[in-house]
C-alpha cells in the first residue's frame, strides 16, 4: 500500500529505497566487485566489463527476484544467478567471474550502505533547511512575548524566540549526531563466506581495497558482518532525531488549540479541514510528524535486539533489519520534510501571546514578586505572603497587583513604581536574549564549518 505516501514520506528519500534503487545497490556492489578484482588480476578486464553492463537494475525481473528469495533467504542468491544468465548469454566465461570470491551479505550490505548514503545526505540537506528556518524564526521573534508552560499551565514569561532557540539548539546536536554517524558508519562491507577474505589467499585486502576506492567508501579495518553496531547507530541516530521533531510538533500542536491560539499551520485549499466542521483548521503536520514519534522508537528498539547475533553470520537478526531500517529512515525522513516545509511557512499570532500573559490576572509574575520582595524580607516569609495572596486573587477572580498593594508590607517594602515594573513580562525574561544568541553563533558557526569542508 502506498496511498499514504505523499502524507508520511519524503519523496526523494522514497526513490532511494524503492524496489529498483534496492537491486541497483547490489548491482553496484557487484559492478564494482569485478573492477577492482580486474584491476587486481584475479580476473581478466573484458570479464569485469561484461558483468558491468549487465548491472543495470531495470534489465531484471523483480517479482521473479522477490519469489525467489522466499526459497533463497535473501535477494542476493536469485539476483546473482540472474546476472550470471544475462552474461552467460553473451559472455560464459566471463560469468565464471561473477561474485568471485564475495558473499550474498557483502552485496546485501553495501547495496544498503550505498542507499543509506544517499538518504542520509538528503537529510542532513533537510536538517540543514530546518536549522536555518529555525534560526531565522528565532531571531525575529527574539522579543516577542509568550507564557512558557510547565506541566501543561503557565509559569513565567519567556519568548516565543527563545522557545524556537530550544528547538534549533537540539536540531543542532542531531545535525552533529548525523555528521558523525555516516562518517562512522557507512563503511564498506567485504569479506567473503566468514569474513577472511579466503577464496582471494593473502591478496583479499588488495581487492578491498580498490573496492572500497572505487564505491568511495571507507574500508574498515575489517568486515563486521555479525557486528551491527553501525547499522544500530544510523537506527538510533534517526530514533533520537524523530523524538525531536516529535517534541516540535506536539509544541506546535498545543499552541494550535482554540483556547490557546497562539500558532498556526500553513493554511491552503484542502489542508487541515474536517470532513463534517466546516471550521476546523486542523494541525496536519504536528499529526504527521507525531505518528512518526510514536511508530520510530519501537523499530529502533526492533533493531538494537537485532545486535545479538551469531558467530559468523546472523540468524534471523540480520534480517531483521531488512524492512525495519529503511523504515526508520523514511519515516524519519518524511516527518523531517513536512515540519521543514510547514515551519518555513508557520503562522504567529504574537498578539494573542500577549493577551494570555494576562489570563492569569497576573499570578504569572507571582515569582518576580516574591524574589524582589525576598531581597527585604527572609525568602520564606515572602514566598507565603505572595502564595496567600495568590490563592485570595484566585478565589475572589481579582488581579493579584490589586490584592499585593492592600497589603501592608507590600507596600512598606515595595513601591508602586517598583510594583509596576514587576507586573511587566518584559522585565523578567532573564537572559532569555543571551541564550538566543549563543544557539544562533553556535548554528551559524556549524553551517560554516560545513560549508568549509565541503569546499
Amino acid at each position: 500500500m502506498n496511498l499514504l505516501d505523499p502524507l508520511f514520506r519524503s519523496q526523494a528519500v522514497e526513490k532511494v529505497f524503492s524496489n529498483r534503487a534496492t537491486l541497483q545497490g547490489m548491482l553496484d556492489f557487484e559492478a564494482a566487485l569485478a573492477r577492482a578484482e580486474a584491476r587486481a588480476g584475479f580476473i581478466p578486464a573484458t570479464a569485469a566489463q561484461a558483468i558491468e553492463a549487465k548491472c543495470r537494475a531495470e534489465l531484471y525481473d523483480m517479482t521473479v527476484i522477490a519469489r525467489a528469495a522466499a526459497n533463497a533467504g535473501n535477494l542476493a542468491i536469485p539476483l546473482i544467478k540472474q546476472l550470471t544468465v544475462l552474461v552467460a548469454q553473451k559472455d560464459k566465461n566471463s560469468a565464471r567471474h561473477i561474485h568471485w570470491g564475495a558473499t550474498s551479505q557483502d552485496a546485501i550490505d553495501t547495496g544498503r550502505v550505498l542507499q543509506l548514503r544517499q538518504a542520509l545526505a538528503l537529510i542532513a540537506i533537510e536538517l540543514d533547511n530546518l536549522a536555518v528556518a529555525l534560526g531565522g524564526m528565532a531571531h525575529k521573534n527574539r522579543a516577542t512575548l509568550v507564557p512558557a508552560r510547565t506541566w501543561m499551565q503557565q509559569a513565567l514569561p519567556t519568548t516565543f524566540g527563545f522557545k524556537v532557540a530550544g528547538w534549533l539548539d537540539s536540531i543542532e546536536r542531531h545535525r552533529a549526531r548525523l555528521a558523525e554517524t555516516q562518517e562512522r558508519c557507512l563503511v564498506l562491507q567485504f569479506g567473503g563466506a566468514v569474513g577472511t577474505m579466503a577464496a582471494l589467499g593473502t591478496r583479499g585486502l588488495d581487492v578491498a581495497k580498490n573496492l572500497a576506492k572505487d564505491l568511495q567508501l571507507p574500508l574498515p579495518d575489517l568486515s563486521w558482518h555479525s557486528h551491527r553496531d553501525r547499522m544500530a547507530e544510523i537506527a538510533t541516530t534517526l530514533g533520537l532525531c524523530t523524538g525531536t521533531l516529535g517534541k516540535i510538533a506536539r509544541d506546535i500542536s498545543l499552541h494550535t488549540q482554540t483556547e490557546i491560539g497562539e500558532l498556526f499551520e500553513p493554511s491552503a485549499d484542502g489542508r487541515g479541514g474536517s470532513s463534517t466542521l466546516p471550521h476546523k483548521r486542523n494541525p496536519v503536520t504536528s499529526a504527521v510528524v507525531l505518528s512518526a514519534a510514536v511508530r520510530v522508537p519501537a523499530l529502533v528498539s526492533a533493531m538494537l535486539s537485532a545486535m545479538v547475533q551469531e558467530e559468523e553470520r546472523g540468524l534471523g537478526g540480520w534480517h531483521a533489519e531488512w524492512e525495519t531500517l529503511p523504515e526508520i529512515v523514511r519515516l524519519t525522513a518524511g516527518a523531517l520534510h513536512h515540519l521543514t516545509s510547514a515551519i518555513t511557512e508557520l503562522e504567529i499570532d504574537a498578539s494573542r501571546m500577549r493577551q494570555n500573559l494576562d489570563i492569569t490576572h497576573g499570578l504569572i509574575f507571582a515569582e518576580a514578586v516574591t524574589m524582589a520582595l525576598a531581597e527585604k524580607i527572609p525568602r520564606a516569609e515572602a514566598h507565603e505572603i505572595i502564595q496567600r495572596a495568590c490563592k485570595q486573587a484566585q478565589s475572589q477572580h481579582a488581579e493579584l497587583r490589586s490584592i499585593l498593594a492592600q497589603e501592608a508590607i507590600i507596600k512598606s517594602a515595595l513601591s508602586g513604581a517598583e510594583l509596576d515594573r514587576l507586573f511587566s513580562p518584559g522585565n523578567y525574561l532573564g537572559v532569555a536574549d543571551q541564550f538566543i544568541d549563543r544557539v544562533l553563533a553556535t548554528s551559524e558557526s556549524s553551517r560554516e564549518k560545513k560549508k568549509s569542508r565541503t569546499k
